[in-house]
């Protein structure tokens, strides 16, 4: 893994020197773009919308339009705009884990201490652990501010980035019906039929099967082979009753 990002936690005052590593990698496969006539590759240029010439990396800038021209925004006027966010991750008080709605998780990302033996590395983890609470800090990542909370995963410090609240939608704007009414009958039903599944979540147990499966017929076409589509059976009527359906639901979870 290579570093992503270089800084600290700061925890009162304390500074612990850090990495940041990306925790997660995609599982999609790699599809390239290809012409269908001669399969050959796609490639996408970065033109110089006067010139129609092709800009060379070193010599492309960011800006900002403002008033019909851009103003060129540096590397170093990211950093001005916040300093102390594109150096330190600076926890700013502690909640419960479970308070943070999953609608708010963006990325997560390892933590390496920067310096061998770090006495304030281990107190941080410890202190997580035992609370049972996690940090709530800002920081800036990408030229962007990301709000975060720092929490442990077994041995390790882990930064995940949370979104803010203006960027989760008002639900006021999906048409949703507040005025059925569920009865007592079907409301058991349907906890025991919850209760039935429930289990201890083990994510070990399920694997990205879509990718696994779509890579065979990619071997099997390499191959020159045809391969062989999977139809789905179709499924026997359904009763549109709703407690005859939970009923249904359990009695088949138990012959299962």
């Amino acid at each position: 893994m290579r570093s992503i990002w270089t800084g600290s936690i700061g925890f009162g005052l304390v500074s612990i020197p850090i990495k940041l590593f990306s925790a997660v990698q995609t599982s999609s496969l790699d599809l390239d773009m290809l012409d269908s006539r001669d399969h050959a590759n796609i490639k996408f240029m970065r033109v110089n919308e006067h010139t129609k010439k092709e800009v060379p990396y070193d010599k492309i800038v960011k800006g900002y339009k403002y008033d019909d021209d851009y103003v060129i925004v540096e590397d170093a006027d990211f950093q001005a705009a916040a300093p102390e966010k594109s150096k330190v991750i600076e926890i700013e008080s502690f909640v419960d884990i479970d308070s943070v709605n999953p609608m708010y998780y963006e990325s997560s990302y390892y933590t390496e201490p920067a310096t061998k033996n770090n006495k304030a590395y281990a107190l941080l983890l410890e202190a997580l652990k035992k609370s049972k609470k996690a940090g709530l800090a800002r920081f800036v990542l990408r030229s962007t501010e990301s709000l975060c909370i720092v929490h442990p995963v077994e041995k390790n410090i882990v930064v995940t980035r949370i979104r803010f609240q203006q960027q989760i939608r008002d639900q006021s704007e999906l048409n949703l019906d507040d005025k059925i009414e569920v009865t007592k009958k079907e409301l058991d039903m349907g906890l025991a039929l919850i209760n039935q599944y429930a289990e201890k979540l083990d994510l070990s147990k399920y694997k990205d099967e879509y990718h696994t499966e779509l890579l065979k017929i990619i071997e099997a076409k390499a191959k020159g082979k045809r391969p062989t589509i999977k139809k789905l059976k179709p499924k026997a009527s359904k009763n549109d009753d709703l407690y005859e359906q939970l009923m249904n639901s359990l009695q088949s979870k138990k012959q299962a």
